[in-house]
């Protein structure tokens, strides 16, 4: 399940950390999610671009594969602007998780809190939102949003999916929207999950996967890895991982086309129950 080419992986999670870093700035300047993705067609490095989203050298990537348009019109209005400008997934995971009143939810790469705030909504005042980051910035103007939204049941909490800052056994579900791919460890970022949740819990994904048949060099050639495409999983290296992993109940469902042959991608599982 490797997915470098060439680059070290400090380098690798550095350069999504500038990506991310760059994309909470441009947002806390009042730039849109439409300029966000605007600017990304115009940029050859990590200046003011984001993560998902095509930059100047993923000419393959379809346009509309991520971003705010994934999400409907009455959740566009459930949360701050800056929340949804900085909406670079390529999915709508609290929807795939199907999120119910007082659950815990764990968002790993929660960004600028979107989905955190949205499964804040949906879990009620008897439910807890978690959102898991490693930038600095997104932190910030996630804890921004969520006082704007005047969400109680929500914390914000730096680190990284490789390493989650939550007990064993923390949640119901774990959700992440287009930021496994970007893992330079998967499985460390798979057997985290399976720590955190609840024997029973479940997992509600959006992801870049890729058809089996590509190689990892062809991934490479349709897109860059901070651009969430180079370092996607096939499907059967999800299903396999999963399994790996100790999750039952395996699924892997191709959603929309992200670049030829990788889609966007529901991903769900089950941590089995404890047995009596």
């Amino acid at each position: 399940m490797s997915d470098t080419t060439g680059t070290s992986t400090d380098e690798l999670r550095e350069e999504v950390r500038s990506r991310y870093a760059a994309a909470a700035v441009a947002v806390g300047q009042g730039q849109s999610n439409a300029d966000l993705n605007d600017a990304l067609q115009l940029a050859d490095d990590c200046g003011t671009a984001s993560c998902c989203s095509p930059t100047g050298t993923d000419e393959t990537v379809v346009d509309g594969a991520f971003g705010a348009g994934l999400y409907s019109p009455d959740e566009h209005g459930d949360v701050p602007a800056e929340a949804l400008a900085a909406s670079l997934g390529c999915g709508n995971p609290t929807v795939v998780a199907d999120l119910r009143p007082g659950e815990r939810v764990l968002d790993l790469g929660s960004g600028g809190g979107i989905d955190v705030l949205l499964s804040a909504r949906r879990v009620g005042e008897s439910g807890f939102a978690y959102g898991v980051d490693m930038t600095d910035e997104m932190l910030e103007l996630a804890r921004a949003n969520a006082a704007k939204a005047g969400a109680t049941n929500v914390e914000f909490l730096k680190g990284t999916i490789e390493d989650v800052p939550l007990p064993d056994g923390a949640v119901d579900v774990v959700i992440s929207n287009c930021v496994i791919n970007l893992s330079v460890d998967k499985p460390r970022v798979l057997a985290e999950m399976y720590r955190v949740l609840t024997p029973g819990g479940r997992i509600g994904i959006s992801d870049v996967v890729a058809e089996d048949h590509l190689t990892p060099a062809e991934r490479a050639e349709r897109g860059s890895y901070v651009g969430c495409i180079a370092g996607a999983l096939s499907r059967s290296e999800y299903l396999d991982g999963l399994a790996a992993a100790g999750f039952t109940e395996t699924v892997v469902e191709f959603t929309h086309e992200a670049a030829p042959g990788m889609h966007g991608a529901i991903i769900r599982a089950t941590k089995p129950a404890s047995r009596s």
